[in-house]
């Protein structure tokens, strides 16, 4: 059983925790590497908590298991998705989705009505998981073209009770 948290600044040990463990396992998947992070302080560390909208880490007996950020809604209703892992030993246990279902509930409550990512084009696992969610490819991201832009439109069901 897992539990999902809410990071805020106060929080920037935990994000720190599970950020460091992801960069860690799957350094393919993410623009930011552990070296640019491990010596990181912990003003750098709240700024990165504060800087982003709304974060979550998903926790088992009290450990960092799983995480997700999403962007503040834009102009054109969508946010973000980045910062999305989950350790190997939990993966498969319906972490990764929980994570990502509430990610868009929190954008449909901002009146958001897409979430949107990139992921790295040889990224074949994430690609089929982000699809079985209904996320559909849009092309080549257009900040790094080993990156492919994924679209989720979100629906009435994504907006809180």
């Amino acid at each position: 059983m897992f539990t999902m948290t809410r990071v805020t600044v106060e929080d920037w040990a935990l994000w720190r925790s599970v950020r460091l463990e992801a960069l860690s396992d799957a350094p393919y998947a993410f623009g930011s590497t552990l070296s640019e992070w491990e010596g990181a302080g912990e003003a750098r560390w709240r700024a990165r908590v504060n800087d982003v909208a709304f974060n979550l880490v998903a926790i088992v007996d009290g450990r960092g298991v799983g995480q997700a950020s999403g962007s503040a809604v834009d102009v054109e209703g969508r946010s973000e998705l980045t910062s999305m892992w989950v350790s190997p030993l939990w993966r498969g246990h319906e972490i990764a989705e929980s994570l990502v279902s509430e990610i868009a509930r929190w954008v449909g409550g901002q009146g958001g009505r897409a979430l949107v990512l990139d992921v790295k084009a040889m990224n074949d696992r994430a690609r089929s998981f982000y699809r079985r969610l209904g996320f559909v490819d849009v092309g080549v991201s257009v900040e790094d073209p080993t990156e492919l832009t994924m679209i989720k439109p979100l629906s009435a069901v994504d907006a809180p009770e």
